[in-house]
């Protein structure tokens, strides 16, 4: 090889391919230093030196010294240049752009090839003998145009450049490598290596249509031989204990009563899986979507028990008190009686115009924990006299689990409700979708989306699981819905939920079911006889008073269990038949001191501390809300509010400041009482978080106490929104909060006279015993609230 002397060129990199010597291609200049590179080029004999960057990094040692043939643009408006590659050049050092301007331009030494030796034109031969074989496995048609006509041995090398099958790489090798001879034993390599390849993939291909031969061989001759059992069984009337898996979904399509749609869809799937192989892997989703569809209790309906005395006998024998629930579902019941009985008499079967047959009902129980809701389920279903089946919700963050999974996902299987109505073993059962409030979502979708068209009594009879791809009629689903707040519910799915509310329940309903129901129940789970333990009223009411203040009985339930445990000991160890009487005082003997006292006396008997009501996750709580007043501090701010509170409550507390200073001459509490003073209002039990405009009231109240010395009534509560005109505006959850006042032993509640028709919803008993005063406005509640103002002695 001969250089010629070194020149000075325009550089331009390439960063996604390789231009080699003979190659004719376009460039896109996408970079300002390409352009400025093609630009520099014109005044330097259209000539530049194309350098490819390595995958590891930099750029290549040799580049392709070209000729710009033509400039122009692409159909997309970009600008481009058609070059042609002349010679391989070694790159030098950099220069500056001798005309001034911004390209790059560096010292190449091009390299001639001098005369091509015997050996090379020996591999050039051997190189294209080798490539004509490689055609030939690919059947390509024209193979000897590949190299154009082209003779010399290095121009042979070359035309590798055009090769796709060439990594990006080894193009940049083969440009670097300057030996005529080196670079074709190179390429040759190459080539050799993909001819090797071509024939294992030609060997491979062949094992693999021997063995599809054979199976079709094999799925030919399974045909037969299934055609010849059929035969066989008809002649015998016998197919054996089973049949094979086709013919056994077929008698269970004769036999089942499916839905039109349903029995098209099964019938096709059947047809499709007698034509698989068996080693066909889709075999076996056809057959486990065909197991699915015939597991649907398709027509198969529960019969109801319409006899609404016997109803209320089931609903009352189980639980005590709910009496809106039970309500509700013997008004079901009453109305599938009566359309039973109307088109009994008109003889009628033609489904209504919506295409909905059921009657089912939708109904959403809510309350604190331990009241029942989800045991309320199963005696719904007993007293109507159909299936039921309870389904978890809680936590579930999956949309595929209401849903289902498409077919086409490896483990797919039907939704949860599909599932439901499996267990449940007919069309109609009593479905308990449990703790609904408690559903998440994330990338994998919304359940509570899914769960619109299923609690939707317009929507539900054409519910479409994923994975089934059939209709499914819910519309005779009693569903019922279990939450403790209302608040994590989508609006969108609480407008399609009928609310009923179980706010918990007063001291007697308490000692009722703890007689009726848990007594006997843990009884047998501490392993005790009816003969050997009994129980009063006034142990019971110790129980409920002393050691547990909940809304539901939860909490009583343990407490009875630890109580009973504790007689069953005493029991063993004195090994005789005994009857152990439990009373008042042998409760307090074994569970020990009371849990719970009375301490809002305690906590109101100073200024400045008020007793308020709320409504938490497990029902109905009393607050007490405690202000003081302190030196103010320059810059420091007029109001602190503690007790990990949202931000309507400190809104809350802001107003109730605003109010009272702006009121503070009718109020008595003087307008010297704020002059640089720093108040503080606190809540107790900072750990829990609080939040809601329900508290106003109570703090308006707190302050006042604080600046006019006069105490809260320690057996008065009150609850209710201020405004700052102080006006007193409804809240919610009123049931909850007297139950919650009369559970602390207070005799009187203050409530917002816009809450006056919530009172219907407490129960007689809590009304005999807690006076309720209505407030429209805050000067009446610090009326009623506060004690008179201490009297001061005058000296004589």
């Amino acid at each position: 090889m001969t250089t010629t002397d070194t020149l000075t060129l325009p550089l331009l990199p390439l960063t996604a391919g390789v231009v080699l010597p003979g190659m004719v291609v376009t460039l896109a200049l996408e970079t300002e230093e390409s352009q400025a590179a093609a630009t520099a080029a014109e005044r330097a004999d259209r000539t530049l030196v194309l350098v490819p960057r390595r995958a590891a990094g930099g750029y290549a040692d040799v580049g392709t010294v070209a000729r710009i043939e033509d400039v122009g643009a692409l159909p997309n408006g970009q600008r481009a240049t058609v070059v042609r590659g002349l010679r391989r050049a070694h790159l030098g050092a950099g220069a500056a752009d001798p005309h001034g301007g911004t390209a790059t331009w560096v010292e190449v030494r091009p390299v001639e090839a001098g005369p091509a030796s015997e050996e090379a034109h020996r591999l050039a031969r051997e190189l294209r003998a080798t490539v004509e074989v490689i055609f030939d496995r690919r059947r390509a048609p024209r193979r000897v145009d590949f190299f154009g006509g082209v003779s010399d041995p290095g121009e042979v090398a070359d035309t590798a450049g055009y090769w796709p099958d060439l990594s990006y790489e080894r193009k940049v090798e083969l440009l670097e490598v300057v030996d005529v001879e080196e670079r074709l034993r190179l390429v040759l390599e190459w080539a050799k290596e993909h001819l090797a390849d071509l024939d294992l993939r030609e060997h491979i291909n062949n094992e693999v249509n021997e063995g599809l031969e054979a199976r079709q061989r094999e799925f030919l001759l399974r045909q037969q031989l299934g055609a010849i059992q059929k035969e066989l069984g008809e002649l015998t009337g016998d197919e054996g204990e089973d049949g094979d898996a086709a013919s056994r979904f077929r008698r269970l399509l004769g036999e089942r009563d499916l839905p039109e749609a349903v029995a098209a869809a099964v019938t096709k799937e059947i047809a499709r899986f007698e034509r698989m192989s068996e080693q066909s892997p889709e075999r076996g989703w056809v057959q486990t979507w065909l197991e699915w569809v015939f597991d649907v209790p398709w027509g198969i309906q529960a019969e109801d028990r319409l006899n609404l005395e016997e109803a209320q006998a089931v609903l009352d024998a189980d639980h005590t008190g709910l009496d809106e629930v039970k309500e509700r579902i013997l008004e079901h019941l009453a109305v599938r009686k009566l359309r039973a009985d109307r088109a009994a008499e008109t003889d009628e079967d033609a489904p209504p115009p919506d295409g909905r047959r059921g009657s089912g009902a939708i109904l959403t129980l809510v309350g604190p924990p331990g009241v029942g809701k989800t045991s309320l389920g199963a005696s719904i279903a007993r007293a109507l006299g159909r299936p039921f089946v309870r389904v978890a919700l809680g936590g579930v963050r999956d949309e595929a689990e209401i849903r289902g999974h498409r077919r086409t996902y490896v483990g797919a299987q039907p939704g949860r409700l599909v599932r439901a109505m499996k267990e449940a073993g007919a069309m109609n059962p009593v479905i308990l979708l449990d703790e609904v409030d408690k559903l998440g979502g994330d990338w994998r979708g919304d359940p509570a989306a899914a769960l619109l068209e299923v609690l939707d009594p317009a929507q539900n009879h054409t519910f479409a699981d994923h994975y089934l791809e059939v209709e499914l009629d819910l519309s005779d689903v009693v569903f019922l819905a279990t939450a403790n707040q209302l608040d994590t519910v989508a609006g969108p799915l609480l407008d399609r939920m009928e609310i009923v509310s179980l706010d918990g329940y007063t001291e007697d309903e308490k000692v009722a079911i703890a007689r009726d129901h848990l007594f006997r129940r843990q009884r047998a789970a501490a392993g005790l006889r009816e003969d050997e333990v009994t129980i009063d009223e006034g142990a019971l009411r110790s129980l409920v008073r002393e050691h547990t203040r909940e809304a539901g009985v939860r909490s009583l339930e343990r407490a009875l269990a630890r109580l009973l445990r504790k007689v069953a000991t005493r029991i063993a160890r004195s090994g005789d038949s005994v009857v152990v009487a439990v009373d008042a005082a042998l409760v307090r003997e074994l569970l020990g001191k009371p849990r719970f006292r009375d301490e809002v006396h305690e906590r109101t008997s100073v200024a400045g501390v008020a007793t308020g009501l709320a409504v938490t996750g497990v029902g109905g709580d009393v607050l007490f809300v405690e202000a003081t007043a302190m030196p103010g501090e320059a810059g420091s701010p007029g109001l602190t509010v503690t007790g990990q509170l949202g931000d309507v409550m400190k809104e809350s507390a802001q107003i109730a400041l605003s109010f009272v200073r702006s009121r503070a001459d009718e109020l008595g509490c003087g307008p010297d009482g704020f002059d640089g003073r720093r108040f503080h209002v606190h809540f107790p039990a900072g750990a829990v978080p609080k939040d809601g405009p329900s508290a106003g009231v109570t703090m308006t109240t707190a302050l006042v106490s604080l600046l006019t010395g006069r105490l809260v009534k320690p057996t008065l509560a009150m609850t209710g929104e201020v405004t700052l005109q102080g006006k007193v505006l409804p809240i919610g959850g009123v049931k909850q909060k007297v139950l919650a006042a009369h559970r602390a032993g207070l005799t009187e509640v203050l409530l917002p006279r816009g809450n006056e028709a919530d009172l219907d919803d407490i129960p007689e008993p809590i009304r005999a015993e807690v006076t309720i005063h209505l407030c429209s406005d805050v000067r009446q509640v610090l009326e009623l609230a506060l004690e008179p103002a201490p009297e001061v002695a005058v000296a004589a």
